[in-house]
């Protein structure tokens, strides 16, 4: 194999939404109640629901730009590339980018859609199930070979969330966005048996929950005054604690069909973490009661969890001791820690630099996802048309170059947004 045989699907992407996202979906006695994107007078665009307003923030959609624009500020649809939200480009930058299929991840309403909890249950229901369905019969409906669909939950009424799985696992959808932490957001912990109904859908329909780094909006952080470097180094650690929570948790030994998906992790603290938490069952289960039916904890973990990486080389070189079926690769298109559009030659070094064999490459870039997620984009689209190199073949002449997009000098964006920003920058 070489680099242009591989076949990507990213199990992590996002999505910068349209501003006519709920034209086709909303009843009309909502319309107008609706969240808007609205185009402020200093140039940026940002999404205003009642009195919340969404920076669309800066960080989170610089793919093709220059690092010097990278920062928190908002900024408007114009200083971004097209592809961050609009379905047709984004397939041109997939091409480009060598990306065969996507899971796009929400901005806007958040990783969970808290943004849609309001005091009218109808009403937000109403929202999440207009966003599913624009997600859904829009966005990878254009392109069914291309993405992985994922619904948004109903994160304040377990019951509901349960049918909303119910309802979009019969329109092909095998994967829910969630939080990372529940009790963050003042809802039951997974400890809880509140959410009962949802382990029991989910494991119905073959659904995947994918819970985000920073979906809660409870950020590792170590003070107010930190660097944003100390905020952008321990954005992982939400992951660690949400897996550390949910593979200690009753479902986990309740329904053995339970699939984690552990999104935007990276996968080279799990080694130790496989070892710590063997240590700690090791140790301790006698007096604190745990039991895994006769296996370790590690054991658990590989039946219950996935996770990805984008280049990662200290988790592709320990690759066998976080489990290779477990394990999928990220593009992360439009953030700041994307190497679009070449994410191919990054991910191509590590794995060569770590011998790593045909079959595991395979595992890692594709075919895990599709078991996982049951995607087969094969049926709209034969594999000799998937490879990276034949997608960018296709994609002969479409812009890939780093250029600058912003309209504005860096500091002249308001106050309360720039705030706003930080506030949301990675969380949501």
């Amino acid at each position: 194999m070489n680099k242009d045989d591989m076949i990507l699907i990213s199990v992590d992407d996002h999505i910068v939404e349209p501003p006519d996202m709920f034209a086709n979906h909303l009843p009309k006695k909502y319309v107008d109640e609706a969240p808007r994107l609205v185009h402020n007078p200093d140039g940026s665009d940002t999404w205003q629901f009642r009195d919340i307003v969404i920076p669309n923030v800066a960080l989170n959609a610089v793919a093709g730009r220059p690092k010097e624009e990278y920062g928190l500020e908002p900024q408007g649809l114009d200083e971004i590339r097209k592809g961050c939200y609009n379905v047709d480009e984004r397939v041109k930058d997939m091409n480009a980018g060598g990306i065969l299929g996507s899971i796009c991840f929400p901005s806007f309403p958040g990783f969970a859609g808290r943004l849609f909890a309001t005091e009218d249950p109808e009403f937000s229901l109403a929202l999440v199930q207009a966003y599913n369905d624009w997600h859904i019969d829009e966005w990878c409906g254009a392109y069914p070979a291309r993405f992985i669909p994922m619904a948004l939950p109903v994160i304040w009424d377990a019951e509901a969330c349960a049918d909303e799985v119910r309802r979009v696992s019969k329109k092909g959808v095998h994967a829910l966005t969630f939080t990372e932490n529940p009790a963050a957001m003042g809802y039951p912990s997974f400890h809880d048996d509140y959410w009962t109904p949802l382990w029991k859908a989910l494991c119905d329909t073959n659904t995947v929950l994918n819970v985000h780094i920073g979906s809660s909006g409870k950020l590792a952080i170590t003070a107010p005054d930190a660097p944003l470097d100390v905020m952008i180094t321990l954005q992982p650690m939400n992951i660690v604690q949400a897996a550390a929570d949910l593979l200690w948790s009753k479902p986990i030994k309740d329904y053995p069909d339970l699939k984690i998906g552990l999104s935007e992790g990276g996968t080279g603290w799990i080694p130790y973490f496989l070892e710590r938490v063997d240590r700690t069952y090791e140790m301790h289960s006698t007096w604190t009661h745990q039991n895994f039916g006769g296996k370790l904890p590690s054991e658990v973990f590989r039946d219950h969890f996935l996770t990805c990486f984008i280049s990662d080389p200290v988790g592709v070189a320990l690759r066998n001791k976080i489990g290779i079926d477990n394990i999928c690769w990220e593009a992360d298109y439009p953030h700041s820690d994307s190497m679009w559009p070449g994410a191919p030659e990054e991910l191509w070094e590590v794995l060569t630099e770590n011998n790593v064999p045909d079959d595991e490459i395979n595992k890692m870039t594709y075919e895990n996802a599709m078991r996982w997620y049951s995607f087969d984009p094969f049926s709209h689209i034969s594999r000799e048309q998937a490879t990276v190199g034949a997608l960018r073949e296709a994609a002969e002449g479409h812009d890939v170059s780093i250029r600058a997009l912003s309209h504005h000098e860096k500091g002249t964006r308001g106050d309360a947004l720039h705030a706003a920003a930080r506030g949301n920058s990675g969380s949501e």
